[in-house]
């Protein structure tokens, strides 16, 4: 028989716990709760309704029922459906992959239900940066050069070009942050004109203009589909006050010959690019990427809901936020049209949501394949989970637009981007259309970061902080340990601020960024 006077350390059975200390229930409709700690079975915990007694060993950031719950019944996260139990489950026991699924189930569509007014800071009582004021009135939180590839085949000459303009040879430009090589797998064998190549031409273009690269050069083949003349031309690049030279190698007479000519390009734009400098501007100017990668049981809980907190207060200061990822938005998607201004908008994230569900049945796909195996060993069990967690990001201000992949984002406050739910390509997108900084939280550990756009990576819990403190940049855990919400988003926006303004995030310390580049590609290979 077990000690009920022995409390748990290692593999030892807890008795008589306090349910506050060593779990949380996110809402009073929730009919499962998460560990905060790792919970041994034969544990009794103390509940304002009695006790309750674990019937299966539950690790931290994984869920345990606190109630019976038939095969068929909702099982409930936030407050909200996060799937379905597959068997029969008994109070206390762990609730996982082994007996909670996703089947599909009615959601009820609403427009412009939940829509909160802004409590805007007048513009005169704005927070500012010190950024790149451009000709064409955006901001820049950096200021790089960018090369170009229109195509695979000159990926490699690109990053050559690239690669000349090492720290030393740059020591006279200090205004100059580096210069970047976009490079990617496609831009030939694609229909001209069709998805595949107006998404490329799209996403290089939205890079083009970016307002974190104070000039580019382009650099083909010659022969490729994507020609550098039609994606001057189709995208008026050279009508933004900065005329880009195109070179290709085979006009160049081959791959020594075209880095030279390259190189002597990028010569000659360095003085132009370094004659910027920051300046304060308002954070209205920050448009920020919102993104999740690795996620755990936890990133519901503290990261995405301080991201969430953070953005409201940028809103308020006039600033906007860009969420992707809309397979990760499947199943809270309902939530997020009632907070559309108006029907127009929520209809068309409805659009996508159905398109994602036609794409998925075409290739023999199941939206519930996302989470990925380390969300599920984190504590993750259904896409429904998934979402519910991530929209938290958004914050709760009106969603004010909604947009195609690398779309350029025109709405200030609260938007949303369509893009797949592969980090990489998400935020591709998600800069291409704008953004100057992304926000990146993960439970796992991911060491993502992203060029031209610096990216601020949370932590969802002190664990993870300590054991990769250097990628990550902030410690989220901290609110399971009684940091406030409000704190916790204050000291984000500050962070935010200051990386916009020049400090360098982690992954930018460790020159992380350049291999992200990533636009999507519908598959449609000729």
């Amino acid at each position: 028989m077990v000690d009920q006077n022995v409390r748990f350390f290692g593999d030892v059975v807890q008795s008589n716990l306090p349910f506050d200390d060593v779990a949380i229930r996110l809402n009073a409709g929730d009919n499962v709760a998460i560990a905060r700690r790792p919970l041994q079975p034969g544990t009794v915990l103390e509940t304002g309704d009695g006790v309750l007694n674990l019937r299966d060993f539950v690790t931290d950031g994984h869920k345990f029922a606190l109630a019976d719950l038939a095969a068929g019944e909702r099982v409930r996260r936030y407050g909200q459906t996060i799937g379905f139990a597959t068997r029969n489950i008994q109070a206390g026991d762990h609730v996982h992959t082994h007996n909670l699924a996703v089947q599909d189930f009615a959601r009820e569509y609403e427009f412009a239900q939940d829509i909160e007014a802004v409590d805007y800071v007048p513009p005169a009582q704005r927070l500012t940066f010190n950024g790149y004021l451009r000709e064409n009135g955006q901001v820049g939180t950096r200021n790089f050069i960018a090369i170009i590839s229109t195509v695979n085949c000159s990926a490699h000459t690109t990053r050559e070009i690239a690669r000349h303009f090492t720290p030393e040879r740059l020591a006279d430009y200090p205004n100059v942050d580096g210069v970047v090589a976009l490079v990617h797998l496609s831009g030939c064998a694609v229909q001209i004109g069709g998805a595949d190549y107006v998404l490329l031409q799209r996403t290089l273009a939205g890079m083009a203009r970016h307002a974190n690269f104070g000039a580019y050069i382009i650099v083909g083949l010659g022969c490729e589909a994507n020609q550098v003349a039609d994606l001057v031309s189709n995208y008026d690049l050279n009508g933004n006050g900065r005329q880009a030279p195109g070179i290709t190698i085979q006009g160049e007479g081959g791959i020594r010959k075209t880095i030279e000519a390259g190189v002597a390009a990028v010569e000659e734009l360095l003085p132009l690019v370094n004659a910027s400098e920051r300046s304060p501007q308002p954070v209205s100017e920050l448009m920020v990427a919102l993104q999740c990668g690795g996620s755990d049981g936890w990133s519901g809980v503290t990261a995405n809901p301080v991201v969430g907190a953070a953005s409201d207060l940028l809103v308020q200061q006039g600033g906007t936020v860009v969420l992707g990822e809309t397979p990760e938005i499947y199943g809270a998607e309902q939530l997020l049209t009632r907070r559309a201004v108006n029907r127009e908008v929520g209809e068309r994230l409805l659009e996508f949501i159905r398109w994602w569900e036609a794409h998925s049945e075409k290739h023999d796909m199941e939206i519930d394949n996302n989470p990925s195996p380390g969300n599920k060993l984190g504590g993750l069990t259904t896409i429904y989970e998934k979402s519910l967690g991530a929209v938290a990001k958004g914050g709760s201000t009106p969603l004010t637009g909604v947009y195609k992949y690398a779309e350029p984002v025109t709405a200030s406050g609260f938007t949303i981007m369509d893009s797949p739910g592969y980090d990489p390509v998400a935020v591709t997108g998600q800069v291409a259309g704008g953004s100057n900084l992304v926000l990146f939280t993960t439970g796992r550990g991911s060491a993502f970061g992203f060029l031209p756009a610096p990216s601020i990576k949370l932590a969802s819990n002190s664990a993870l902080y300590q054991h990769m403190e250097e990628d990550m940049d902030f410690d989220a855990g901290r609110i399971l340990d009684g940091l406030s919400m409000d704190d916790a988003a204050q000291e984000l926006l500050e962070l935010m601020i200051a990386v916009a303004s020049g400090a360098p995030s982690k992954s930018e310390a460790q020159g992380v960024g350049e291999a992200e580049f990533n636009p999507w590609n519908l598959g449609g290979t000729l």
